[in-house]
């Protein structure tokens, strides 16, 4: 049985959206781009065709992946959320304790994922660290920049 893939209502949406997108105009502009490389003749030597090839072999990699995480979705309902736990969907404000530093994230599933924006999957190790937390503890988390410790201060849904 494979996992379920844990995305928000907003995240969900976006995923089939991409996938909408990869399967109908994506896929269109890759076959023109093989078609007219092929018009080119011998293979071969045909740089254009590699390069159109790859973008295909990428794309239908990417449309797999949607696929699959669709098909195993979980989508959380924003009603079942509540202030006092971290879950995917909280908006969690926090501070490194040693830095003094604020910020604020929302969690997220991996399909939504924007860490420059503050939007971090559960599956992240911040993300999972925080998850099941609640305001006022510290979390300690690990990270490949060495240990953070967090307080969270907020949690909003």
């Amino acid at each position: 049985m494979e996992e379920k893939t844990l995305m928000t209502p907003e995240g969900y949406k976006k995923a089939k959206e991409r996938l909408d997108y990869l399967k109908t105009t994506k896929r269109q502009e890759v076959a023109q781009k093989l078609a007219e490389a092929r018009s080119y003749g011998d293979l071969s030597e045909n740089s254009e065709y590699d390069i159109a090839r790859e973008e295909q072999s990428s794309v239908e990699a990417e449309i797999f992946s949607l696929e699959t995480s669709l098909k195993n979705a979980e989508v959380v309902d924003p009603k079942t959320l509540n202030n006092k736990t971290v879950s995917v969907g909280s908006k969690v404000s926090l501070t490194n304790i040693v830095t003094n530093q604020d910020f604020e994230y929302t969690i997220v599933g991996d399909v939504g994922s924007d860490p420059l924006n503050g939007r971090i999957s559960y599956n992240s190790p911040i993300g999972a660290g925080l998850i099941g937390k609640k305001v006022g503890s510290i979390a300690q988390i690990t990270t490949p920049a060495g240990v953070l410790n967090l307080k969270i201060n907020k949690i909003k849904v």
